[in-house]
């Protein structure tokens, strides 16, 4: 069976196509809060000096996890138009890498994963530059939860407006007690642009999403994993990087599984939430399929019956 855009052809239920699966390899508002004035690790290099999002690819064990570094130290990684700028070229650049198994979002801003608008930027805007400026927040949040691999941020502080809702764009996510996150575009008489206000009612539900913005509350760590709006929460440790490790053993539970089989998986699931529970069976069927002929499947069977680790390779 295939997928053609717009249509199932068994069923001829009509459906949004798994974008680019199976044609290719599988703003907020700055609020005034005071950020803990504590020294970064952003200027590590000439690289540092002049990124303010860069990519990191960790090797040995953990080769196939990738990180995602937002480092714009001075106004705390705000959705400035460089730092979105950056971020959507390494994102796209992320989209066909069949060597990336897991990415992980994290900040080198302590006390702060991203705090929302560049506000100062945004003020100098009118209407329609701002109104397109959003557009392309909202396209580039889309971009990230539509990568082929698992995502992961990990929050290690404040998380607020466009900065959760980049979090929300992830499949996963960590935070520490102390993190802070909320989508608090109310309280400055907007409401969340890039995707927030539909993102956060299919994570903790409706009513939840619903208290969370019409309030423009805040909620820590502890409370986000109550609410489900993170998979785990840990205790900040004296480096104030307790979230960035979770997502890292999270990510290292992901790295072993087969790759080709994550990537079919994350995508029954994404579409399958868009529709109704038949035309979602439909969707797994065609994902299933997928595997059946994959060298993988072969390995995972024979690994099985010989009773040892399976060797996954993603073809």
């Amino acid at each position: 069976m295939s997928v053609v855009r717009g249509v199932v052809s068994r069923t001829g239920v009509q459906l949004m196509a798994a974008r680019g699966v199976f044609a290719r390899p599988i703003k907020r508002l700055f609020p005034r809060v005071s950020f803990p004035q504590t020294r970064s690790w952003c200027s590590d290099g000439p690289i540092a000096d002049r990124a303010e999002v860069r990519l990191s690819r960790l090797d040995g064990e953990d080769h196939g996890i990738v990180e995602v570094l937002m480092c714009r130290e001075r106004l705390r990684n705000s959705l400035g138009r460089v730092f979105v700028g950056q971020m959507r070229a390494l994102v796209s650049s992320l989209h066909h890498d069949a060597a990336v198994r897991v990415v992980v979002f994290k900040s080198l801003i302590p006390g702060v994963f991203c705090a929302g608008a560049d506000l100062k930027e945004r003020a100098q805007m009118s209407n329609p530059e701002a109104e397109l400026f959003v557009h392309g927040l909202r396209s580039l949040m889309n971009d990230i939860a539509a990568l082929p691999m698992p995502t992961i941020a990990a929050v290690d502080g404040f998380a607020l407006g466009g900065g959760l809702e980049l979090a929300l764009a992830c499949d996963l996510r960590t935070a520490a007690h102390s993190a802070q996150m909320g989508l608090i575009e109310t309280t400055r008489g907007l409401l969340p642009g890039a995707g927030g206000s539909q993102r956060l009612p299919r994570t903790v539900g409706f009513a939840i999403a619903k208290e969370l913005i019409f309030t423009g509350r805040r909620v820590g760590g502890e409370q986000a994993a109550e609410l489900g709006l993170v998979n785990r929460s840990v205790p900040q440790n004296q480096t104030g990087d307790a979230a960035h490790k979770e997502a890292l053993s999270l990510a290292r539970e992901i790295l072993p599984q087969a790759p080709i089989a994550v990537r079919m998986a994350k995508v029954a699931m994404n579409r399958g939430a868009e529709v109704d529970i038949s035309s979602g069976m439909a969707i797994e069927g065609m994902c299933y399929a997928r595997l059946i002929p994959t060298r993988d499947r072969q390995e995972g069977m024979a690994a099985f019956i010989e009773k040892r680790p399976p060797r996954y390779i993603g073809e």
